[in-house]
């Protein structure tokens, strides 16, 4: 009976909606005062306090989107973000492929690249907020740095694993440079690539919310500011769920992609037969 209803391929989706459907419960239970009294808190109403309530999350979230209030915010840091994500990435991928291939340049850059992807980068935003206003630019520009440097190093070593006889055998046939940049070097990182913007869509999302935590008028991280300065846990957690649930959104778009363009390698069920 347990092999019918344990985790598996067919009801891997009937499982993690459970899973979420525990959380929810455990996280009702306990901020609840009557079902849960909190043994770590003097006042029961404590725990809710500090950790929300999921009902009045949910309620929350069910008003932003019922008076169309959360749109205006929420289309202001989609923007940002997939601002962010997609010119962090196209520079990565060009920058990466540009030093992979030039090795003297590498070489004469490699300090400084080192240096740059050690800098704390999220201290960067109230010098973009000077240098671009307090508008979507500084955003992007906070989210670019953030997106850049993850999908570079990906590249950078993608490029760099190609096998050596791989090369000397496409050369043997005739391949240019860009021929073997199309045919061998591409399709090397692209693994390298896809496996980086699963972490680059969380981290455009963070350059777009601290941006708006610095200084904005609008965005989802604006209204998480506005709940946080009133002591407001559940409209902070409202916005924390908003964040996280199109951040899956802009996830799964990447997987999308990621299907549609590395239809040559073998899936995971294929691999498994081998």
């Amino acid at each position: 009976m347990w092999k019918k209803i344990k985790p598996n391929r067919s009801n891997l989706r009937i499982w993690q909606w459970l899973l979420l459907v525990l959380i929810f419960v455990v996280w009702y239970v306990l901020t609840s005062p009557t079902l849960m009294p909190p043994f770590y808190f003097d006042d029961p109403n404590r725990a809710a306090f500090f950790f929300g309530e999921p009902l009045a999350v949910l309620q929350r979230i069910w008003e932003w989107f019922a008076s169309g209030e959360i749109y205006i915010h929420l289309g202001v840091t989609l923007l940002e973000t997939v601002l962010a994500f997609v010119l962090g990435t196209l520079g990565g991928l060009g920058v990466g492929l540009w030093l992979a291939l030039s090795p003297t340049m590498a070489a004469l850059l490699d300090p400084y690249i080192k240096a740059a992807n050690s800098m704390p980068r999220v201290i960067l935003a109230p010098i973009f907020g000077v240098w671009f206003g307090l508008g979507i630019g500084s955003k992007v520009a906070l989210g670019i740095t953030l997106v850049f440097f993850i999908v570079f190093f990906n590249v950078y070593q993608g490029v760099k694993e190609v096998s050596p006889v791989v090369l000397a055998n496409v050369r043997m046939l005739g391949a240019n440079r860009q021929q073997l940049l199309r045919n061998v070097y591409l399709p090397s990182a692209m693994s390298w690539v896809f496996s980086s913007l699963h972490t680059a869509v969380g981290l455009a999302f963070v350059g777009s919310v601290v941006g708006e935590y610095l200084g904005s008028a609008r965005g989802v991280g604006y209204l998480i500011l506005q709940a946080q300065g009133t002591l407001d846990v559940n409209t902070v957690f409202a916005g924390i769920i908003v964040l996280t649930v199109f951040a899956l959104i802009l996830d799964w778009c990447v997987v999308l992609v990621e299907t549609r363009l590395m239809k040559w390698q073998p899936s995971t069920s294929e691999t498994e037969k081998l």
